[in-house]
């Protein structure tokens, strides 16, 4: 052991020999990877050897989607940018949607990508594809080693780029470049890439304060940079200096703690109302580290409650983010904490603490409203199956697991009627807790991410709100789940369909359902013959119970939640749909003119 020590320090020092496999693990040493997860291939097996004497855990998924979902729950838990591998070609292709869903999130990652040898491209080989160019839009660089020599340097470059631009990055590496010699220095991440820790331009964080102290209603939109730079303490002082209410940015919700006083909750698709009337009521809205997104900004419940004449201030870390959906008069380039701290000093030296008691009670009133409107919209009864058995409404089964779950625990939810439902019925008091599918919206997230997010934090209960739809795409990672022992609940909400759809063929065609349906098994048994524990749930006074015998177990539990699935939650994108119109004779009858 201390002959490898010596070895590590003395390659930070000086260049000395080296294959490229043991050159890439040695980086991989040095950013201080633990683990990296994919499906083993013949392509990277030189370097896969490698693992276990260097200390790396490899984790292997069921499906390499899977891989790049749990990554990205790690990376948003802990902070440190995940690593992905499979075989060039399908291993990797396989990979396409889930990190595209890690680019829309914002996430570092890194992919490493082997491909075909440099001796065989062009011929259309055996699981040949030019990979670099399918990562290319869905990735911050496409990165391609161009001789073994390069393997460390494309490395630290792929971390640079991964924490700089906040996204995941391709590591292109053909086959035949693990083998041979070099000389390489392994270096240290500060000798390579900088902290990007800085508050942004002085002249526009004074601007930022002066505004908020002539704002009569200044309202804050809290986000994933808040989260990222473990911003809370310095945007909840903010909020207290100026008794601005405080709302979280779409399915962000442990961006500020649900608990504070000023707390209203998550704007967006079937977000706070609470907040949306809170925000509408705004002269200057100060959006930390969120984009504020198309999607996250839409009416919802009939309330178009983004202010249109509101003045906004943006603190993004990505200039490129800046204003790319809203207007701004002021505009700061940062770290959401560094920007927020230096906000708040200017605050603090032009004025003293705005405390407005009415505000407070306006506030607290429309939470408690709110709150009053969840509960009762949970508590209308499931309607009965044609043969009588009973259903839950899946908001009263949203509620009571709510109620169950202790402080602490993940939550993560994937894209769905029920799962998009769930936004209005969890709340956070850190952060680092609530993981959802966001922008991206491909099914399949949220129990990977439940099975990344409990490795990144074993000692907190991690659970995954997802439908049957999107169950059927990620049910295989149980077997991961069990094989890694990794107590994570999946909370299978049940309904039978594609509800999120479905909604929409009830809304825009007249109840005529086209491969809205889904006949399944019994999860509760698939899981057991998978090795975890599994129970079907018909009753709502059965959840508490059910919940804390889940939590007890030291193995993957799966809940299935037998769900009303004609309860359904407005559609996502109401001006993205119309009426149906039809022209020619054999289809009149579909036209809504003839309904």
């Amino acid at each position: 052991m201390a002959k490898m020590e010596t070895a590590t320090k003395q390659n930070q020092r000086t260049k000395v020999k080296m294959t490229p496999s043991e050159a890439i693990v040695e980086t991989l040493l040095a950013e201080g990877i633990d683990h990296i997860t994919g499906i083993l291939g013949s392509a990277y097996m030189d370097m896969l050897d490698l693992l276990p004497a260097a200390g790396i855990r490899f984790i292997p998924v069921r499906h390499e989607q899977s891989a790049a979902h749990m990554e990205d729950a790690y990376t948003r838990v802990t902070g440190k940018a995940g690593v992905v591998i499979g075989q060039n070609g399908p291993g990797i292709t396989n990979m396409v949607t889930s990190v595209a869903a890690a680019y829309h999130a914002h996430t570092p990652m890194v992919v490493i990508s082997p491909s075909a040898g440099t001796t065989t491209v062009g011929w259309d080989g055996f699981q040949e594809a030019d990979q670099v160019s399918i990562f290319r839009p869905i990735t911050k660089a496409a990165l391609q080693v161009t001789h073994p020599s390069r393997v460390a340097d494309v490395l630290r470059t792929a971390f640079r780029i991964a924490y700089a631009e906040r996204g995941p990055v391709l590591y292109d590496i053909p086959r035949n470049y693990f083998y041979g010699e070099l000389e390489e220095q392994i270096l240290q991440p500060h000798q390579y890439r900088a902290s990007m820790r800085h508050g942004g331009p002085r002249e526009a964080l004074d601007r930022a304060a002066e505004l908020l102290l002539s704002a009569e209603y200044p309202v804050i939109i809290s986000g994933r940079g808040t989260v990222d730079a473990d911003a809370h303490d310095a945007v909840k002082e903010i909020a207290e200096f100026l008794t601005a209410p405080v709302a979280c940015s779409y399915m962000h919700n442990d961006a500020f703690p649900a608990s504070h006083p000023l707390a209203v909750g998550p704007i967006g698709y079937m977000g706070s109302k609470a907040a949306m009337r809170t925000l509408q009521k705004a002269d200057v809205v100060l959006a930390i580290g969120t984009r504020l997104s198309v999607f996250g900004t839409l009416p919802c419940y009939d309330i178009d409650y983004f202010p249109k004449q509101a003045k906004i201030i943006q603190i993004d870390i990505n200039p490129k983010q800046i204003a790319r959906t809203h207007p701004v008069e002021v505009a700061v380039v940062g770290d959401a904490g560094a920007a927020s701290e230096e906000i708040l000093k200017r605050l603090k030296a032009r004025s003293a603490p705005r405390v407005d008691q009415q505000r407070l009670e306006e506030v607290a009133g429309e939470k408690q409203r709110w709150d009053e409107e969840l509960v009762e919209l949970a508590m209308v009864p499931g309607n009965p199956f044609v043969n009588g058995e009973p259903q839950i409404n899946p908001r009263r089964a949203l509620l009571e697991v709510s109620k169950a779950i202790p402080e602490g625990t993940i939550v993560t939810s994937d894209i769905g009627n029920v799962s998009s439902t769930a936004n209005g019925y969890f709340s956070f008091n850190q952060g680092r807790r609530h993981l959802a599918a966001l922008t991206f919206g491909n099914c399949g997230f949220a129990y990977p991410a439940a099975i990344g997010a409990k490795i990144a934090d074993p000692n907190n209960p991690v659970i995954a709100i997802v439908g049957d739809g999107a169950w059927g795409m990620s049910l295989h990672e149980v077997s991961t789940a069990v094989e890694q022992k990794l107590p994570v609940i999946a909370c299978v909400f049940n309904n039978r369909a594609w509800c999120a759809e479905k909604k929409n063929q009830v809304d825009f065609y007249n109840n005529r359902f086209v491969g809205a349906d889904i006949e399944g098994p019994n999860f509760a048994e698939v899981a057991r013959a998978m090795g975890a524990n599994g129970v079907r749930i018909e009753r709502p006074e059965d959840i508490a119970a059910v919940m804390a015998d889940a939590l007890s177990q030291d193995r993957p539990s799966v809940l299935e939640f037998m769900v009303d699935g004609t309860q359904l939650a407005p559609p996502f994108r109401k001006d993205a749909l119309h009426l149906p119109i039809r022209l020619l004779p054999k289809y009149a009858h579909l036209d809504h003119r003839n309904w």
